[in-house]
């Protein structure tokens, strides 16, 4: 069995985007009950989060963009940027404490204290550009984890799968231009689904062209479309450049019984991705693994999927799909 780290903190439950909010406390509740009765917690090696250092957010984020979401938040504010970003008085300090469970997840991995984690955390991040809030999103948890990855531990090379359905937009345009980083997407086609960016002629900028690369996916498209675009088109890119450390944006919103998109995934779908993303991580970054979790909003399939995932890093074997 490996060992597996699992980050979640309590606190993380304080921020509060607002009434019926889909991004709610209850997702990162029905995780942890779910863990807590299935026995799993009694497998992973608990990793405690730490407020990131603000210079270490200021390697992706404008510290004037920083400061204001701070102010809103201290004044009270109930949104930030758009109405989809809701926020309370708390937000600021724990989006901080999400994107220092990201690193608190790369120096136990770095360090050897773990072979893989999860990072049970919130608010997400994908979505947050550099100097602007987007999609529930204010910080970008798995874009900095990547950043402290590369830059403390000198890793030159890193890759990001983003399985979220809907497109990381701000991860994207973070690295665009940067050959250390191989972002991967796939998610459900931008003609109809939130954020409208992710484009397959998306393939980076300058020194970093050839370093993004963008599966959409049409509506209505299920495990043997995924499936099959990771087979032939994903993975072998990823092999070729084969990264040092694997981070992935795990979004369970393509599922389909999620109410924010209009994919068919199912639970048996996401437990073959996540199989042929941690067989190349094998492969290339001695199954160092850092799972990030992003969207889903359907309560019992986010328990369910999420189990099965730390399964698969815990290496416990489930039914093969």
């Amino acid at each position: 069995m490996r060992r597996t780290g699992y980050i979640y903190d309590e606190r993380y439950l304080r921020h509060d985007p607002g009434p019926r909010h889909p991004e709610r406390p209850e997702r990162l509740k029905a995780i942890h009950r779910n863990l807590q009765e299935s026995d799993l917690l009694e497998l992973v090696v608990p990793i405690r989060p730490y407020e990131a250092p603000l210079a270490w957010v200021e390697r992706l984020h404008d510290p004037e963009y920083m400061q204001r979401l701070k102010e809103a938040c201290a004044k009270g504010r109930p949104v930030f940027a758009s109405l989809d970003c809701g926020i309370c008085k708390a937000t600021y300090d724990i989006a901080l404490l999400a994107v220092g469970g990201v690193m608190a997840a790369v120096d136990a991995v770095m360090s050897d204290q773990v072979d893989n984690a999860f990072c049970a955390v919130r608010p997400p991040g994908h979505h947050a550009e550099r100097n602007r809030a987007m999609g529930f999103c204010f910080f970008n948890n798995v874009a900095l984890g990547a950043v402290y990855a590369l830059e403390h531990y000198d890793l030159a090379r890193v890759a990001i799968v983003d399985w979220d359905v809907h497109h990381g937009n701000g991860t994207q345009h973070l690295f665009e231009s940067d050959p250390r980083v191989f972002y991967l997407s796939l998610h459900e086609d931008p003609e109809s689904c939130y954020p409208g960016t992710g484009f397959h002629q998306e393939v980076g900028v300058g020194a970093g062209r050839g370093y993004t690369l963008n599966l959409a996916f049409p509506p209505r498209s299920g495990d043997q479309e995924y499936l099959e675009a990771l087979r032939t088109e994903a993975l072998p890119r990823l092999r070729q450049f084969a990264p040092q450390l694997v981070f992935i944006s795990a979004g369970f919103d393509a599922h389909e019984k999620d109410p924010l998109a209009h994919e068919k995934l199912t639970r048996e779908g996401y437990r073959e991705i996540t199989r042929l993303v941690l067989d190349l991580a094998q492969e290339t970054a001695g199954g160092r693994v850092i799972t990030v979790l992003e969207g889903g909003y359907n309560l019992e399939v986010l328990e369910e999927c999420v189990e099965d995932h730390l399964r698969l890093l815990l290496g416990i074997p489930l039914d093969h799909f």
